[in-house]
């Protein structure tokens, strides 16, 4: 029988998360919402490794609520190996992680069978840990900082290597799956690099769903609970990405017309913001799948400019295209502009 004192996985982190998302209602402030510093990534304390999927989500929350700065977490018996100890009365915070086994398994105590595929179980089972913050004898390392130019040129060579077709102009920014192309204002629209960058990364992610890439839902018409879901699987995927590019996330007021259905679909389903995480993963090993085999088609090109597919689909079968390139090089001749406009705009 399983453990009393941990209940139900799902409900312990879905609660936290609710309570992290009505908290920062006020200000449209939501968990995922960082300041795009070194430590915005949660990582563990002793493989330096960042979370993934619902953990990351979970982490943020929970250091939302209590202040804390920095990314480092770990498990009472990791804190311990380094030599720092967890000071007595601290509270931790759940995570999960699923483990394999063969269908005749039984979970042990914690552990919840979550799918069954005929031959095997997946089990979630739950662990705390515990924040830097939390802990006496450690000293967390110094982290770099990258310059803002820095930080805007490393994220305009990541949405380069996307290969997403990108189009300027009008007031609005979106993506157009009958097209495959995302639409966002020009450049100069924008109050820094940072806020483009943040907004483009957010509408590339919807383009994500595209059938040649992973294939999500985007049926649901806006008011529905499939399309404010399908906004905070891309909300997160943006949070990721910029905390990795670092860049900061700040509150938006049109997440107001989202949070109501945010909150309605978690409390109806406890695994739901399981699901949105773990499409958010997909999406962001997606990306970050971009840039290695740009990388690799570099290498290989023997210091050649590398080649990236513009991403155009084929009108009857919705294949893309490889025959339209856009080289890299032209792809910088044309941003390259815009990190002109926004270096007049920054001094």
């Amino acid at each position: 029988m399983m453990n009393q004192e941990r209940g139900d996985i799902y409900s312990r982190i879905t609660t936290s998360i609710i309570a992290a998302i009505e908290a920062g209602t006020g200000e449209f402030r939501m968990p995922w919402h960082h300041d795009g510093s070194s430590g915005a990534r949660p990582v563990n304390v002793t493989s330096n490794k960042p979370y993934r999927g619902v953990n990351i989500l979970a982490l943020w929350a929970a250091a939302t609520q209590a202040g804390y700065t920095g990314g480092v977490w770990g498990t009472w018996q990791q804190w311990n190996s380094k030599g720092a100890q967890v000071r007595r009365g601290e509270r931790g915070t759940a995570i999960v992680f699923w483990k394999v086994g063969t269908r005749e398994d039984r979970g042990h105590d914690g552990e919840e069978s979550d799918r069954d595929d005929g031959c095997h179980r997946i089990f979630a089972r739950a662990y705390t840990v515990f924040h830097s913050s939390q802990v006496d004898g450690y000293t967390p390392p110094a982290l770099p900082m990258l310059a803002d130019d820095e930080r805007i040129e490393q994220a305009e060579r990541f949405c380069a290597n996307l290969g997403i077709e990108v189009s300027h102009g009008g007031d609005r920014a979106f993506y157009a799956p009958a097209k495959d192309a995302v639409q966002i204002p020009d450049f100069q629209r924008f109050h820094d690099g940072v806020s483009y960058y943040a907004v483009l990364l957010h509408e590339c992610g919807h383009a994500t769903a595209a059938k040649h890439r992973l294939d999500r839902d985007l049926s649901g018409r806006f008011g529905t609970e499939a399309y404010a879901m399908e906004e905070c699987t891309v909300e997160l995927l943006s949070a990721m990405i910029c905390a990795d590019l670092s860049i900061s996330v700040e509150p938006r007021p049109d997440h107001a017309a989202y949070i109501a259905s945010w909150l309605k679909v978690l409390r109806a389903d406890p695994r739901a913001i399981f699901t949105a995480s773990s499409k958010a993963q997909q999406a962001a090993d997606w990306m970050h799948a971009r840039q290695q085999a740009v990388e690799s088609e570099y290498r290989g090109s023997a210091g050649a400019v590398p080649e990236q597919p513009m991403c155009l689909t084929q009108p009857d079968t919705g294949e893309p295209l490889t025959d339209q390139r856009l080289t890299s090089t032209s792809a910088w001749v044309r941003h390259g502009s815009r990190m002109d406009k926004w270096r007049s705009l920054a001094r």
